[in-house]
């Protein structure tokens, strides 16, 4: 089994991504290719760059001959260009996403409307293969969804301001076919160090990581470092996003390739630098499905309601449970109960206790730990006649077990469009397997 490691010591971003390819072997050309077949008014310049020492791949993408810029660099030159500041400045805005990349001044009206029906157009128009526009668009979903949730609106209703613009665009889609020519069965995420700080964007000052990311990164392990800068961007925490099956220490693999992709800035004594190694897993023992360890909540409960038990298995599963059920079971004095059971990842079993006392009548938890063993799942997005659907593959060994369409975006479709939601996941599948065999 090939697998890919992801090294987030100093955060990630769509460009440092796309170098960390280049050195571990992708092909410029193939970068470059993407680009002409994206029909954009972009070009790549791609040059060595020096981190603290380490020697890495900078990449760099001109939208219409201007470089991007780190956040705080583009709003200062927006400030200084407008004369007063950016968020003044677009106080009639409510649904861009706050992303590192940056649409430049120049182009502002252009791309100010971008959505994600005009990017799908966009990245479906391209010759690339189907799987890299699966990816890509599935990337572009992920921060549309995480915009939509911090704004409270419907993902089709994003408008991307600063994800929109081209260098995203070239980002991201050169994402999808560098991650697709690396050929590897499974990616694999360090830690990120999402850095510290306050970063400005588009609806004012914000805390480090800003909202969209921290959204990507729900449930991913992140922490802050010495650096108080934006080191995981909304770009890089969407590839992060879609990419990762699994998060943690390095794997156990026989490594064959190493790239360094550079980050913009050069800290002192710190390499701004995303290290990706590609190799083969050491034994048959380390190629089976990945085990971890959860932690398992239960209650008996035979004096509560149903309603309140259907409220406190929302707000468990919003609270961070990886799965709440109940089971029927007789209780003492004959009285008919539910065992109230939830999943959980260690660190969040004080919490989840603590909301089950709060939300429910019993007066005791019980908790024990056990290991579970868990396929790689990701996602690809299929395009049916209604509306994209994403397709959640689960993994064993590099092979597909076991596939279904998500539920949310059946269901959604199928109340939109007013067609029978057995049929939606039909479509769905038989697109998914249509595409899959050629």
């Amino acid at each position: 089994m090939r697998i890919a490691y992801l090294e987030c010591f100093s955060g990630i971003s769509g460009d440092m991504f796309l170098g960390a390819l280049i050195d571990a072997g992708v092909s410029p050309d193939l970068f470059r290719q993407t680009v002409t077949a994206l029909g954009v008014d972009a070009k790549l310049e791609i040059s060595r760059a020096e981190r603290s020492g380490i020697s890495a791949v900078k990449i760099d993408v001109l939208a219409a001959g201007e470089k991007e810029l780190p956040r705080e660099e583009f709003f200062e030159k927006q400030e200084h260009a407008s004369g007063h500041s950016h968020h003044q400045a677009h106080e009639h805005e409510h649904s861009h996403e706050h992303g590192h990349t940056h649409e430049h001044s120049h182009s502002h009206e252009e791309h100010l409307h971008r959505g994600l029906k005009e990017i799908r157009a966009i990245i479906q128009s391209a010759s690339i293969s189907n799987t890299a526009k699966q990816r890509a668009i599935a990337i572009f979903e992920a921060l549309g969804a995480a915009e939509a949730r911090v704004h409270n609106v419907d993902s089709e209703k994003i408008h991307f301001h600063e994800v929109g613009a081209i260098d995203a665009i070239v980002d991201i889609v050169c994402a999808a076919v560098g991650s697709e020519a690396l050929g590897v069965d499974e990616w694999v995420c360090s830690p990120l160090n999402v850095g510290g700080g306050t970063v400005n964007c588009a609806h004012g000052t914000f805390p480090i990581p800003a909202p969209a990311t921290l959204d990507l990164l729900k449930h991913a392990p992140i922490y802050s470092g010495e650096i108080q800068k934006e080191l995981v961007t909304p770009t890089g925490a969407a590839i992060v996003h879609v990419l990762a099956s699994r998060f943690g220490q390095f794997p156990t693999i026989r490594t064959d390739k190493i790239g360094y992709g550079a980050g913009s800035r050069d800290f002192k004594n710190f390499p701004n630098v995303v290290r990706l190694t590609v190799g083969e897993t050491a034994d048959e023992s380390a190629a089976t499905a990945p085990t971890d360890t959860v932690t398992i909540l239960e209650a008996n409960l035979d004096d509560m309601t149903p309603q309140v038990f259907g409220y406190v298995m929302e707000r468990a599963l919003h609270e961070g449970a990886l799965d709440v059920y109940g089971t029927a079971v007789q209780m003492k004095k004959n009285r008919p109960g539910t065992l109230l059971t939830v999943l959980c990842r260690p660190e969040d079993e004080p919490r989840l206790t603590k909301l089950i006392f709060a939300e429910t009548t019993t007066l005791g938890v019980r908790s024990r730990t056990e290991k579970r063993a868990t396929l790689n799942r990701r996602h690809v997005t299929v395009n049916t006649r209604w509306g994209a659907i994403r397709m959640k593959l689960a993994n064993l060994n590099g092979s597909v077990s076991n596939y279904a369409p998500e539920y949310e975006d059946c269901r959604r479709i199928a109340e939109q469009q007013h067609v029978p939601l057995k049929t939606v996941m039909q479509e769905a599948i038989k697109i998914y397997l249509d595409t899959e065999n050629g």
